[in-house]
């Protein structure tokens, strides 16, 4: 071992945080972690850049969009100090080629651009579609997404099929999560996140879930060199989205009822019945599943709190 090497080591031993480890790796020039998060800018998917920077990875986020709009995803409107070390990139995730570029000497690639409402579903909610027309075609069993993914031609776009182009689960929980999956893997990146969910509700099309188990599937068939992670957390709330905190209140209350008749209740509450987490506490979770080689598969709202728990103590010591 080097003297640096010993350095470090005894710099470590002393003090583990995340900032110190990031500190003394750049010292020992220890090469740093590259993660590329698909989805950066959002609620969750900001976190998860949030969490990654605190330990001196090189982080990338990909959107439409770009840099987020801070008072949609935090507590301020202004970029906070850690935004400055995210390099914030705009590129369609439908076409593989605006954002190929950016997976090259990624370690690992999240996708977190999942969506939780259809256009119909919205609507409905905003009055813009008749109710009932709007319900029935949000709820109809089935709805088409993009081209099979894996039968893509060299760098062809995804293309929504869909007579009005519309964004369905199928195209964004599905489609474009195998073709991130896809690109990632002709990238030889070594690890993959994908943001799915611990279960559907009763107040969702079925689709929103069955198209997160289909990716999920195809993703861990079609790719096994890569390290597979399947993150399910339940209801996110945060502070800075006020309306998420009543309803995360519903929500203990619902699962403590719903653990207290044995979890019987599930298929009727489907998520409603699983205690809310934290959206900090999953992107933290996110990125100490990336750290753990030995991590790998679904990680489900219990295996989430402990890794968050892990994150936590580590940035304590």
């Amino acid at each position: 071992m080097s003297v640096m090497s010993l350095i470090v080591k005894n710099v470590v031993d002393l003090n583990p945080c995340s900032e110190t480890v990031a500190a003394s790796e750049k010292m020992a020039g220890v090469v740093k972690k590259k993660l590329v998060v698909c989805g950066g800018n959002g609620f969750l998917g900001s976190r998860i850049c949030k969490a990654a920077t605190a330990r001196g990875w090189d982080v990338t986020s990909i959107s439409r969009s770009g840099e987020p709009q801070w008072a949609s995803v935090s507590s301020s409107p202004n970029a906070p100090l850690w935004s400055k070390s995210v390099s914030w990139q705009s590129a369609d995730i439908l076409k593989p080629s605006t954002y190929q570029s950016l997976l090259q000497g990624a370690d690992a690639v999240v996708h977190s651009m999942g969506i939780l409402l259809e256009a119909d579903y919205k609507g409905v909610l905003s009055g813009k579609e008749p109710i009932v027309k709007g319900l029935q075609r949000a709820f109809s069993s089935t709805k088409f997404g993009t081209q099979n993914p894996l039968e893509r031609k060299g760098n062809e776009d995804l293309t929504p099929k869909e007579s009005d182009g519309q964004l369905t689960y199928e195209v964004m929980n599905r489609d474009s999560a195998i073709t991130l999956a896809q690109e990632a893997a002709a990238q030889d990146v070594s690890s993959f996140v994908y943001i799915s969910a611990t279960a559907g509700t009763p107040i969702l099309p079925a689709r929103y879930i069955t198209t997160k188990r289909d990716a999920e599937s195809a993703i861990a068939t079609n790719f096994p060199r890569m390290r597979n992670i399947f993150i399910r957390p339940s209801f996110l709330y945060d502070s800075s989205r006020s309306f998420t905190l009543p309803i995360a209140a519903g929500g203990f209350v619902a699962s403590m009822i719903n653990s207290a008749t044995g979890n019987r209740l599930t298929w009727l509450m489907g998520a409603g019945g699983v205690k809310p987490i934290k959206a900090d506490a999953v992107g933290e979770a996110v990125v100490e599943a990336l750290a753990d080689e030995t991590v790998k598969g679904v990680v489900d709202v219990p295996d989430i709190e402990a890794l968050a728990t892990k994150a936590w103590r580590r940035g304590m010591l």
